[in-house]
């Protein structure tokens, strides 16, 4: 359960594009230089951006990017994916073994994967799974319009001591 640096940069790179934009296309070499971002890193991430349908090419003189949809449709959860980030913390809970654990074989003699069934794996499993969920619907719940509004607000001015978060209480969703 680990956000690279890849989800990282892709959402400051759209948040960039955000708020520079008005309505117009930005280069790459502009949020590269105010993000310190490699190009070439950026080129690689808005390729897929382009693919997820978050942001359009404009081509020629003054061309650049631009966002596909309202910044208040993109969701982080949106780019995420687009780059190919997956933070689910289930994503490799299969009930398969650890390295160790000795290989079952079938009445043939065929080796074959055992599986774990336990009452403590399937408490982890789920436990897990539902984790995944809450982070999957809290990724989905803030768009980029949602970032764009409280850096207006609160990060007029970007600091180290303004890295709240936007929701101020994350048991929100549940209620």
């Amino acid at each position: 359960m680990r956000l690279t640096s890849k989800g990282r940069y892709a959402v400051r790179a759209m948040l960039d594009l955000t708020f520079h934009s008005n309505g117009n296309p930005v280069r790459l070499q502009e949020i590269s230089t105010r993000q310190s971002i490699s190009l070439h890193y950026l080129e690689q991430l808005f390729r897929k951006l382009r693919t997820g349908k978050v942001v359009k090419s404009v081509r020629g003189p003054g061309g650049g990017y631009v966002l596909a949809r309202s910044m208040d449709e993109i969701t982080v959860k949106d780019v995420l994916d687009c780059v190919g980030e997956n933070i689910n913390p289930a994503r490799d809970i299969l009930g398969i073994p650890s390295s160790g654990i000795e290989i079952m074989k079938d009445e043939q003699g065929n080796e074959i994967n055992a599986i774990v069934d336990t009452k403590e794996f399937n408490l982890t499993k789920g436990y897990f799974e539902n984790l995944g969920t809450i982070m999957q619907d809290y990724l989905a719940t803030t768009s980029l319009g949602d970032l764009s509004r409280k850096g207006a607000g609160a990060f007029g001015e970007a600091s180290a001591n303004n890295a709240s978060a936007i929701r101020s209480n994350v048991g929100e969703m549940n209620q």
